[in-house]
């Protein structure tokens, strides 16, 4: 089990770096520079997210030279940033609003080669994170100025045993979740290692300009619309999500017999997180399924696999931590608004499209809920995220609302669902990756929803969570699963 802390990395040998270059987009098309204007989604959290791809020794390339493969995906970078030009451009602070666009001034991504003599059998189970993980990644130094940061970072490292590691970090403020996904499908297929080049994976290019998204009228036609002025300075009705946030925040600093109420609010950080995997299979989520519905006599009621594990994450995580039983506790889960906006945002839109959606009660009422009856309200929260819904949350966050720099709340349990996009389906090297694992985030304690490379029914739960609480939260998680 590993912590942030406490991972015993010293264990496995070094990771060296033996080459980092810039990469620019391939001059196939012209794109001067130019200012994208973001959207509030889009700024929530500026900084690198990432991923990195396990690859085990294959005969395929077991003779391949490492500089060969760093070339390829080198030539397959250029090509790709040639139509996602975006990231290779960086982030600007307007002067006039302190608010952050993205520069599209060709600056480049980097891409780093990499050795180690450590073997991917001595890293164990892949689904666990280890700190040793880190250091498979290229970390540029940052020093608060993002017009500096590249935006594309990778590095590509070859394991003593003939295996290979690909780390992926990309600006949250460039790519949400399905976007980063399509954008490595891209990459990969214009690497061309150990494959045939494939032309194109999707029948649609990619949409950079966020204009249905954009608060205000200055920047296209296409511009969410204002909401009626309600000369109130509450948080913006119709946004439950920020309206429970800013709940939370007060309650939290309520008083000292709060989890994080007063000085220690301020003085809790994310390093002291162990984040953990439990890997539920296909049986076990039809085993909770049977138990929670009575087999035959769930009747007309149905539910998805996200659902009934949400449910069940929410009721384990707030017993776990032994939240106080009149204090209110919050679930909340990204929701794709691509095709919820009126009209729906283009085929290829490559920003942030998420939103939260968002369920409050008390910690006792949540104890007292069945699972059926916590489900029922996940579905009309997933129900709530309306057209409607996206302007007041945009319009709110232009009001400054934000959870990028929150520290862990024990009241509110945080999911995202990454389940519709496999990315170990990716194949870099030659077929899928053995596992894909997300390095620490800036959020830790958020729990994500992963398939399974050895189980498409199945679904892993990656969440970060205090040490002390782990045991509970283990049992009251996997009772009813096994």
């Amino acid at each position: 089990m590993a912590t942030k802390k406490h991972d015993d990395h010293e264990n496995y040998p070094t990771v060296v770096v033996t080459k980092t270059v810039t990469v620019h987009p391939k001059p196939l098309l012209h794109h001067p520079q130019q200012i994208l204007h973001l959207s509030n989604l889009d700024r929530q959290c500026p900084m690198l997210m990432y991923v990195v791809f396990f690859y085990k020794p294959c005969f395929a390339f077991q003779n391949l030279a490492l500089g060969s493969i760093f070339n390829s995906l080198k030539s397959g970078l250029e090509e790709t940033l040639s139509i996602w030009y975006p990231a290779a451009g960086r982030l600007s602070l307007n002067q006039a609003d302190g608010k952050l666009n993205l520069w599209c001034n060709n600056g480049g991504a980097v891409l780093a080669e990499a050795a180690t003599t450590a073997k991917i059998i001595q890293l164990g189970d892949l689904s666990q994170y280890k700190e040793f993980f880190e250091r498979l990644a290229y970390k540029p130094v940052f020093h608060g100025n993002f017009s500096q940061m590249p935006l594309i970072v990778a590095q590509v490292t070859r394991f003593g045993c003939g295996g290979y590691s690909i780390s992926i970090g990309a600006s949250h403020s460039l790519f949400d979740g399905p976007a980063t996904y399509d954008f490595l499908r891209a990459w990969a297929s214009n690497s061309a290692i150990l494959k045939e080049k494939r032309s194109t994976l999707q029948n649609y290019k990619p949409v950079h300009e966020r204009g249905p998204l954009l608060v205000g009228t200055q920047h296209g036609q296409l511009q969410l619309t204002k909401l009626p002025e309600s000369g109130s300075s509450a948080p913006t009705r119709g946004a439950a999500a920020i309206d429970h946030l800013h709940q939370l925040i007060k309650q939290a600093l309520a008083g000292p017999d709060m989890k994080f109420g007063g000085s220690n609010f301020s003085n809790t950080g994310n390093s002291n997180l162990v984040l953990k995997t439990f890997h539920l299979s296909g049986a076990m989520i039809e085993s909770l399924k049977i138990k929670v519905f009575g087999g035959e006599s769930r009747g007309s009621f149905s539910c998805s696999s996200f659902e009934l594990i949400a449910a069940h994450l929410w009721k384990a995580r707030t017993k776990a931590l032994g939240v106080r039983k009149g204090a209110m506790v919050c679930l909340q889960f990204a929701v794709d608004v691509r095709n919820k906006m009126v009209p729906p945002l283009p085929k290829g839109f490559s920003g942030n499209a998420f939103v939260l959606a968002s369920i409050a009660l008390t910690a006792e009422q949540l104890e007292g809920s069945s699972h059926e009856a916590t489900i029922e309200k996940i579905k009309q929260a997933k129900n709530s995220i309306t057209n409607d819904y996206v302007i007041a949350y945009n319009k709110a966050l232009d009001g400054g609302a934000a959870q990028g720099s929150l520290p862990p709340i024990n009241e509110l349990t945080l999911i995202s669902d990454w389940t519709r996009m496999p990315f170990h389906t990716i194949d870099f090297l030659h077929g899928e990756a053995a596992y894909v694992s997300p390095l620490l985030s800036p959020i830790p304690q958020v729990a994500y929803f992963m398939q399974n490379p050895n189980d498409l029914r199945g679904i892993d739960v990656r969440i970060g969570l205090p040490p002390q609480f782990l045991n509970a939260f283990s049992h009251y998680f996997l009772t009813n699963l096994q």
